[in-house]
């Protein structure tokens, strides 16, 4: 070729060492980062891809890390729960002290006293003291909220139909109420057994001595001939807190049930002699009570006597229905839980499928306890169930329905950083290693691969420096024509 104002081959050169030394910036620039892909060029589908799975992964850390804290904050209550249960076991001690009455003098009697209201005491201090932050945790702050509780939905007068409601949880749509419905489909029932006497009128017919047992306890009894029917149920009912056994005389007839509703209720009736004084009457004869159906929003609910509880994905709670509600098939009720509860973000999905909401209720001596028994405040000085009221039995009860509140709520809390927290702090680490595998295989340089590029690029950069010097010089041969 005898051309110079052209040079072809030196166009050649150039424009493969460009492209060689694109090759061997890219190689560079890889190996420098760890990374495939430094920008949007170097991959386009894989960028996307690896920024969706990077959004992925950051999601999943805090969810951890939220998950994390919600085990903190849950430990924190049971903390507290743990110290008020300890006092109220202190306090049944101290009951079950006082009840054994002639060996107790007055002075050991009010020194107990002064210890049950400082518990007490300490209980409510407890309740305001237990928190995480600034955040209350057992003073009821992260208690569900409800509106329309025992209210007539067509009149908006106010019913006798619940006597308690615990909500463990609920999923509550943000600036939304989630309804709940109860139906009782059947009722629960008492247990019931129905005496005839013998005699004129409403009167025994000859002297009869029987035994009365209920679920909590028994009493003997015995009747001279002529005693009414009332006077006999009035002798029952004497020893009800014994027996757990209520009586009336209905008609002339002596009427026996129990003081609850319920499956685990029963009244038996064991005629020791006399048993002539009643008609037809067995010499044993013994009767159970009923667990009735309620649906809690279509679920069927666990029904203990009056109890009816629902656990579903989206709603927790214990009802306790009063007795005319409970006890009355086809009967009907609805509230609206309106917010509240203690709410955990611990998905990577921001929603409310991926929230946790959990009721913390108010454990004071003034929640502690229920309206059946009475409530663990009534254990102070000068109220219904001190030391000097002698009221032993109820305020043993009062307490053990106490030590049970307690209890369900540190095995619902227990139970909740188990089988919610624990269980999802695996699952999203388990996805946190596959989303990090699956982002890394798509962004990370593979150092075999780019030194082998690196290599190559280095060779050919340098092989296409030396063509180019060449195609360079190549035309000054024409000046050979020139002689």
């Amino acid at each position: 070729m005898s051309r110079i104002n052209t040079n072809v081959e030196s166009l050649v050169a150039r424009r493969a060492l460009g492209i060689n030394n694109a090759s061997l910036n890219q190689a560079l620039g890889r190996l420098s980062t760890g990374l495939r892909i430094n920008s949007g060029r170097d991959d386009p589908a894989g960028l996307i891809a690896s920024e969706t799975l990077r959004s992925s992964l950051r999601a999943i850390d805090t969810a951890i890390d939220n998950a994390t804290r919600a085990n903190t904050i849950v430990s924190v209550a049971e903390g507290g729960l743990q110290e008020v249960s300890s006092l109220l076991l202190d306090l049944e001690n101290l009951i079950d002290q006082t009840a054994n009455e002639a060996g107790m003098t007055a002075e050991e009697v009010s020194a107990n006293q002064i210890q049950i209201d400082s518990i007490l005491a300490s209980i409510n201090r407890l309740a305001e003291a237990t928190a995480f932050g600034n955040k209350k945790l057992l003073n009821g702050n992260l208690d569900f909220t409800t509106s329309g509780i025992n209210i007539d939905t067509m009149t908006g007068s106010a019913v006798d139909h619940l006597d308690r409601v615990q909500i463990n949880a609920a999923k509550v749509p943000t600036g939304a109420t989630r309804q709940v419905n109860i139906e009782v489909v059947n009722a629960s029932e008492v247990a019931v057994i129905s005496a005839v006497p013998a005699g004129a009128g409403s009167t025994l017919s000859g002297a009869a001595t029987f035994q009365i047992r209920g679920n909590l306890g028994s009493e003997t009894l015995s009747f001279a001939s002529g005693t009414t029917t009332s006077a006999v149920a009035a002798a029952i009912n004497a020893s009800q807190e014994l027996t757990g056994v209520a009586a009336s005389a209905g008609g002339g007839d002596l009427i026996l049930q129990s003081t609850s509703f319920g499956s685990d209720q029963f009244v038996s009736v064991s005629f020791l002699q006399g048993a002539t004084a009643f008609v037809s009457q067995a010499e044993s004869v013994t009767d159970h009570g009923t667990d009735g159906t309620v649906t809690i929003n279509g679920a069927n609910a666990v029904v203990r006597g009056l109890t009816a509880s629902v656990n579903t994905a989206s709603l927790s709670l214990d009802l306790t229905l009063a007795a005319a509600f409970g006890g009355t098939t086809g009967n009907s009720s609805r509230f609206d839980i309106t917010g509240g509860g203690a709410i955990f973000s611990i998905s990577p999905t921001v929603g409310l499928s991926g929230l946790e909401a959990l009721g913390l209720g108010e454990v004071s001596t003034a929640k502690l306890g229920n309206s059946g028994v009475g409530f663990l405040a009534t254990l102070g000085t000068g109220l219904t169930n001190d030391l000097s009221s002698k009221n032993f039995t109820t305020a043993q009860r009062v307490v053990r329905a106490a030590i049970d509140q307690v209890a369900k709520l540190r095995g619902r809390l227990g139970g909740f950083q188990k089988d919610t927290l624990t269980t999802t702090v695996n699952s999203l680490q388990v996805a946190r290693e596959n989303v990090t595998a699956a982002e890394s295989a798509i962004r990370d340089a593979d150092f075999a691969v780019e030194t082998s590029n690196l290599t190559r690029a280095q060779i050919l950069v340098n092989s296409s420096t030396q063509v180019l010097q060449l195609a360079n010089a190549a035309p000054q041969n024409v000046l050979a024509l020139l002689g």
